[in-house]
């Protein structure tokens, strides 16, 4: 052999070995799928929210929360930019059904968030998770969603709000401890959320020795709520918990003054119509009436923070209970992306199966609701429940989307 051959055969080992040596991992494998970004690509993230009708401001403000949690990832993420798209799901069963199905015919969907509203999650989160699609929900609390006996269908759902088992308990301790009050009745408006939530105030109003004199129900659509107060009256109970949506909660609390034996009564909502949307509806009937709802006095530093780039970016301060839970659910996304993603040559390969797994391996992720961790069922909230009281000067500041209208009881 010449020196000449020799010296060009080591050049072509030697080139074959650097190739071979910067060469990127193979794309990976997924039981369940891969999504193929390429350079240039976004990372296609849906929402599934109720943002028309009655209950757009639960909608809107979590995605809010969404918008500026991408915008505090300066719109990008492992180089990509963040595409957010979304679909109504109406508040209710069959939009839930329509939006996730829309969402999952789009195969470049990497994940998820939402529903906001547990009857549109029911039958949606299983459609999602069969087109291999994780979802998040900023706002969900049924504790139907995250029960150990829910079925597989559920695997790929996991929330940052808080389970109903903690705001039911919390609603019913402050009747009895604080209110001194021995009975109690309730409303619920047949959604999942609603059923489940006064279900679990009942159970825990009767441990602590109260008596709950009827649990009736009402259609989202009723505006004539005298027939069911009329029925509920007659038994005479000193506390009404109906943790129903803005529109039906306002007819009750118009109406309730208006039926004999309820003028002293105590009223009690929940987060579903905790928002300036449901003082408006419900005008001056609401002063002295309770809600129960996220503590927002208990939330993580970075809150002061979010509240003034909300203003900055919207104008106004935010218009429902879950916007810091819509920020924490697309930060948990971001995060399990970034842990799962794979990068060959300029391509991102994002694995699907793994992506949920490492959702559900959150653990001490500090957001801005508090330090997340996931159960084994999804829930990852750090859960803190406070119970509100409408003022008379809260009812005219609500007008003012300048002026704050928290007021922890």
């Amino acid at each position: 052999m010449t020196r000449r051959f020799a010296l060009v055969v080591a050049l072509v080992v030697l080139a074959g070995f650097t190739v071979a040596g910067l060469a990127q991992a193979a794309p990976p494998k997924d039981p369940i799928g891969v999504v193929t970004i390429k350079k240039g690509q976004p990372i296609h993230i849906a929402y599934w929210m109720v943002v028309a009708g009655p209950d757009a401001s639960l909608g809107t403000d979590t995605k809010r929360g969404v918008e500026i949690a991408i915008q505090d990832q300066g719109g990008k993420l492992l180089g990509h930019p963040i595409k957010l798209s979304g679909q109504d799901e109406g508040c209710n069963a069959e939009g839930g059904q329509a939006a996730a199905t829309k969402i999952a015919s789009d195969p470049t969907v990497v994940a998820a968030i939402g529903s906001n509203c547990s009857s549109a999650a029911r039958p949606g989160a299983p459609i999602l998770w069969k087109a291999g699609i994780p979802t998040v929900s900023p706002s969900n609390t049924a504790p139907y969603l995250t029960d150990p006996k829910r079925g597989p269908e559920y695997d790929g759902y996991l929330r940052t709000a808080h389970n109903d088992k903690v705001q039911g308990a919390v609603a019913a301790q402050f009747a009895i401890k604080k209110l001194g009050v021995k009975t109690a009745a309730t409303i619920h408006d047949g959604s999942v959320y609603a059923e489940q939530l006064q279900a679990v105030f009942a159970e825990e109003f009767k441990k602590l020795g109260g008596t709950i004199t009827s649990q009736e129900a009402v259609a989202p659509t009723d505006t004539d709520m005298r027939p069911v107060l009329t029925k509920i009256a007659t038994q005479k109970p000193q506390f009404i918990y109906y943790p129903i949506f803005i529109a039906a909660a306002g007819h009750i609390t118009r109406q309730v003054k208006e039926v004999a034996g309820l003028e002293q009564t105590y009223l009690m909502s929940a987060d579903g119509s905790f928002s300036p949307d449901f003082y408006k509806a419900a005008g001056e009937a609401a002063v002295g009436m309770f809600h129960s709802s996220p503590d927002f006095s208990a939330f993580a530093a970075g809150y002061k923070g979010f509240l003034d780039k909300h203003q900055k970016k919207y104008g106004e301060k935010p218009i429902a209970p879950f916007h810091a839970h819509g920020y924490d659910a697309a930060l948990m996304v971001f995060k399990a992306i970034e842990k799962v993603a794979v990068k060959e040559g300029e391509t991102l390969y994002i694995p699907r199966k793994a992506l949920r797994d490492a959702l559900y391996a959150t653990k001490g992720l500090k957001g801005l609701t508090g330090t997340l961790t996931c159960d084994p069922y999804g829930d990852c909230a750090d859960p803190r429940i406070a119970v509100y009281q409408q003022t008379a000067e809260n009812i005219k500041k609500l007008v003012n989307p300048e002026s704050p209208f928290w007021k922890p009881y």
